[in-house]
């Protein structure tokens, strides 16, 4: 998943900034606004066009070799729409983590909200124009769709609360299907978790204490997940036919998996100073393994003491 890797090349960024402050207390815009530390902002500015930039050219080079025509592509049916999911956690996930960028350098709520937003889309829209000049993929309206739901999410939210209610992040666990493809679905296991659309989960995580009317000692870490993820995928659309060694044909079902779990917003933690609530929340686009209930139309309910192990 080319989203997921560009994600991944801007986390060193995030973690630098994670190191030198925290977010301030609930909720986040409460920070008065001290104006722009122009240290912090031209450090900021630059670390992201450099990362863009780089981002750019290695996405150029190794995964868009072949160039074509501009096109379109109609692939909303494909993997029982995980892809589409991914976009809008990826572009949630950079424009929450732009947006704390540029309030640490000093810019003011409003102007960072909306330069993380207009940033993630900016990342979010070079991939797609990229896969629109490209052999195999094309510019795709649905992707672009879930991107702007994404980014969406974040600004809603950060323009209407002052905080984030809701999250979207990302889990992986490791799936059987890469051995039946490797080609397509990934060889080891770093690449199995931006191909295999199998073992990956997404989840929007609920804060209870910021939308339920909790007392001051219920838990403000504590965190509540829905998740969506998809099994017995080898192909986009459909399984092509495979053959074990003894000639039978192997045959998987598709379905959908829908989960429930608890979490951890690791920046309310208590006990941190500000540098480490920032650097433990730079890591909250991964979703912490849990014990979790899952329901599928193929298994019923199934309940998994940690989200973890092959399907």
């Amino acid at each position: 998943m080319r989203r997921l890797l560009a994600l991944l090349l801007l986390l060193p960024l995030l973690l630098h900034t994670a190191r030198a402050q925290a977010p301030p207390p609930l909720p986040p815009d409460s920070t008065p606004d001290m104006g722009i530390h122009q240290g912090r902002f031209i450090g900021v500015v630059a670390g992201t066009a450099v990362v863009y930039a780089l981002t750019s050219y290695f996405l150029g080079k190794t995964w868009y070799t072949k160039r074509v025509p501009f096109h379109t592509f109609n692939d909303n049916g494909e993997w029982l729409q995980m892809d589409k999911v991914g976009h809008a956690t990826t572009a949630y996930a950079i424009s929450q983590g732009e947006y704390q960028l540029f309030r640490w350098s000093g810019v003011n709520e409003r102007a960072s909200i909306l330069t993380g937003g207009l940033i993630s889309l900016l990342y979010q829209t070079t991939i797609e124009l990229f896969d629109g000049r490209s052999e195999g993929w094309g510019f795709s309206k649905g992707d672009m769709v879930a991107n702007i739901s994404g980014i969406g999410l974040f600004m809603g939210q950060q323009y209407g609360f002052g905080e984030q209610k809701a999250s979207l992040r990302y889990g992986w666990r490791q799936s059987i299907y890469p051995g039946y493809r490797p080609n397509l679905l990934g060889k080891s296991i770093g690449s199995q978790m931006l191909k295999d659309y199998n073992g990956q989960q997404y989840w929007l995580s609920f804060n209870v204490a910021s939308v339920l009317p909790v007392g001051p000692s219920f838990p403000r870490w504590l965190n509540l997940d829905v998740g969506y993820g998809a099994s017995g995928m080898t192909g986009g659309h459909a399984n092509p036919p495979y053959f074990d060694a003894a000639g039978k044909e192997v045959k998987f079902t598709r379905y959908r998996q829908f989960y429930l779990a608890p979490d951890i917003n690791l920046a309310r933690l208590p006990g941190l100073n500000n540098t480490g609530q920032r650097l433990l929340g730079a890591g909250q686009f991964f979703k912490i393994p849990t014990p979790s209930i899952e329901y599928s139309g193929l298994h019923g309910v199934r309940f998994h003491p940690l989200f973890v192990g092959k399907d």
